[in-house]
């Protein structure tokens, strides 16, 4: 441990999950069908054919994860609603068994000293809305405002902070763009509609979130500085398009109230009435930070490590470009430290006084180390948390208003389209036998949480 890092006593200490990610039982007490059962069930679409389907079996382990958070010391446990456990077709009551689910584990989390952070949606769609068009249709967002109206109604007296939607540029471009997620469509530009009903279903979420006495709510949205991979003119316009589709998209309709460089010209409804929704004002932004990018004009030799892989297809005016000089990441991202605090930075310097809060709700790499004779040594991963965190502090220092940190992620578990190949966790899963192992980072960061709070 080294003494020179620490953190505000009241900072808060947290780790992130999500539901499909980690909690299985996809098939368990009334919950219909997410889109990603049905990705995961199309051959090819997931390394090695992997699934969610047990995932790290959340579902009926999740006091031995509580505990796990316990002895961390964390104070905050930011989880996802599994929205096809609670509202099985998408629409109608909520389904008693699954909000059984979450009182179960919100009232552990409360005896444990953990305050519950839950995101309303992490991308698992009930099929039926998906079957109906899903985020392309408007109609998504009067569904999602009634799901909203339902948790906020159960659970606003136990939840002291809400999430709205993680990461929306990701579903978009992912998802509905080059379709490498569910629901695996390939629209390219012909998805920017699913962008802006996702921004007005997070501003319903808000609304029916307040009216029912929600005390904090924000969003996680996903941000790194977009660097040009060269000084010509033509990466600079590349890198600045870039920039307003992944970083700016969502962010500027959500703090300003208007989207960048006119594209709210291509965004589907009532823009400008839309618009008013949208940035209904939130207590906290957060921010999922992992890499930057280096983007230049499309040559046709774009760095697939910063698409997970995917392949990007021809006509498109950027392209991701290999970042030379960091290490990488088990996934290949490139680890640099400096780029956390610089997102950090460009926000203050973007949005000024309409900048709230700022809370960090994902940040973590992938090292894939294994156990030996029981203990898994992943000093690569305690050598990131330190760069990060020392960004961090250093931003803090400068006068960004940042109020905690939650680590990506609590435990490995299912990596989307990279399968079980891909580990994030401080504690290391056993996908066999389902076996919890404590890493080196975890007492790590168990040790550096606790001297921030002497």
């Amino acid at each position: 441990m080294t003494a020179d890092l620490t953190f505000p006593a009241d900072f808060r200490w947290g780790v992130s999950t999500s539901a499909y990610q980690i909690e299985g039982a996809v098939a368990e007490d009334g919950r219909g069908p997410s889109t990603w059962d049905t990705f995961c069930a199309e051959p090819g679409r997931i390394l090695n054919g992997d699934t969610g389907a047990v995932a790290c079996d959340h579902y009926h382990r999740y006091a031995e994860d509580v505990a796990l958070m316990r002895e961390l010391g964390v104070d905050t446990y930011r989880f996802s609603f599994s929205w096809p456990r609670i509202q099985p077709s998408g629409s109608g009551p909520g389904n008693a068994a699954g909000l059984d689910f979450y009182d179960r584990l919100i009232d552990t989390l409360l005896g444990a000293g953990i305050h519950p952070a839950p995101t309303l949606y992490h991308w698992d769609t009930p099929q039926p809305l998906e079957d109906a068009g899903g985020w392309l249709s408007r109609d998504i967002t009067d569904r999602f405002a009634d799901y909203a109206g339902i948790l906020a109604a159960h659970f606003a007296d136990r939840v002291p902070m809400w999430i709205t939607i993680n990461e929306p540029m990701v579903l978009t471009l992912m998802g509905y763009s080059l379709g490498a997620h569910a629901p695996g469509k390939e629209l390219l530009f012909d998805a920017l509609p699913v962008a802006h009903h996702q921004l007005l279903a997070h501003g319903r979420a808000v609304q029916a979130l307040r009216a029912a006495g929600a005390s904090s709510i924000g969003i996680a949205s996903n941000h790194a500085p977009t660097w040009p991979a060269s000084d010509s003119a033509e990466d600079k316009e590349a890198a600045a398009l870039y920039d307003n589709l992944i970083n700016w998209l969502f962010a500027d309709p959500i703090l300003l109230g208007e989207y960048p460089s006119g594209m709210g010209d291509a965004m589907p409804g009532p823009v400008a009435d839309d618009l008013a929704v949208i940035s209904t004002p939130l207590d906290f932004f957060g921010i999922n930070h992992y890499a930057p990018v280096s983007v230049g004009v499309a040559t046709g030799q774009a760095d697939t490590a910063a698409t997970d892989g995917v392949l990007l297809p021809p006509g498109l005016p950027f392209e991701p470009r290999t970042l030379p000089g960091y290490p990488t990441t088990d996934f290949g991202w490139p680890i640099v430290p400096d780029a956390f605090g610089e997102i950090l930075r460009i926000f203050k310097a973007r949005y000024g006084d309409k900048l709230p809060p700022i809370y960090i709700t994902e940040n973590g790499c992938a090292i894939n180390d294994e156990p030996v004779d029981g203990v898994v040594s992943d000093q690569r991963r305690i050598d990131y948390l330190d760069g990060y965190l020392r960004s961090l502090k250093a931003a803090m220092n400068d006068g960004i208003d940042v109020r905690g940190y939650f680590q990506w992620s609590l435990m490995d578990n299912f990596e989307w389209a990279a399968g079980y190949s891909q580990r994030f966790g401080l504690v290391h899963v056993d996908f066999e036998t389902l076996e919890r192992t404590p890493k080196a980072s975890y007492h790590w960061l168990r040790d550096l949480i606790a001297q921030s709070r002497r």
